[in-house]
């Protein structure tokens, strides 16, 4: 599975801006740092009207989930994936990880490969550390993002894992490359160098010459996300958004509007 988090332009941004924020608590005079420090704290956007693309102005309302959260979840992928969003799948994965300090909470970006009533699906390398964390504490948070359409939605909820059958249809689903670098990747752990990994790939790849059908790394596989809570969020103006919460209890659903 693709972690997006990584980017050059992410991690370039947020130096800037932990630098920035280190300069200020110092107590810099420097204008061009107070300047970039006032700039960040007038960022904003005033939401409301139509989304873009989406031809609807409507406020979000409870019943648009008499359906149950699933239908609406997808149809909102659906809009964000007509009007052009990349990665309308993508979503940010919370999961703890316990450490000798305590529990701390730690995300990264993961795409949705599968959406049922159930629950949503990603695929990982069990070994990585989003796999540690969940083997430790089975529970974790989801967030789609698609701020051109001014929505989130947050899903919360237990983790189990998927079953060998889905994850083989998946998996034959990938394109080849993809299948070479779920082997090739020890995903998590440290590497000397970019060489390195590349050579890594390349003996992957030659191990796995001559065979048509790679199979599934015992170390790969997929996770159901089980929500016992979803959250629906419509940006709207003066910071009033809409926000509907769905509990999702053992006998039944329960929805309820709360105050942005």
């Amino acid at each position: 599975m693709r972690d997006l988090d990584n980017s050059p332009a992410g991690q370039e941004t947020a130096e800037n801006l932990a630098t920035t924020a280190a300069a200020v608590a110092r107590g810099s005079t420097d204008p061009a740092v107070l300047r970039a420090a006032s700039d960040l704290a007038t960022m904003r956007v005033e939401y409301g009207g139509t989304p873009f693309g989406s031809g609807e102005d409507t406020d979000l309302d409870e019943a648009w989930l008499a359906g149950g959260w699933e239908p609406l979840l997808r149809h909102w992928i659906e809009q964000a994936t007509a009007v052009g969003i990349a990665e309308p799948n993508a979503m940010v994965l919370a999961t703890v990880a316990l450490t000798d300090a305590g529990p701390r909470p730690v995300a990264r970006t993961v795409l949705c490969k599968g959406l049922s009533p159930d629950g949503v699906t990603f695929y990982t390398n069990y070994d990585s550390a989003k796999g540690a964390q969940l083997a430790a504490d089975p529970f974790a948070a989801a967030t789609f993002v698609w701020p051109a359409l001014g929505r989130q939605v947050h899903v919360r909820g237990t983790v189990e894992l998927v079953p060998a059958e889905t994850i083989a249809v998946y998996w034959r689903s990938r394109p080849r490359d993809s299948q070479l670098g779920a082997w090739a990747s020890q995903q998590s752990r440290p590497i000397g160098s970019r060489a390195e990994l590349d050579r890594i790939l390349a003996e992957t790849t030659a191990r796995f010459a001559e065979v048509d059908d790679i199979p599934v790394p015992p170390h790969w596989g997929g996770y159901l996300l089980r929500p016992d809570e979803v959250e629906f969020w419509q940006g709207r103006r003066s910071r009033l958004h809409n926000r509907i919460r769905v509990r999702i209890e053992s006998d039944g659903m329960k929805v309820q509007r709360l105050q942005p």
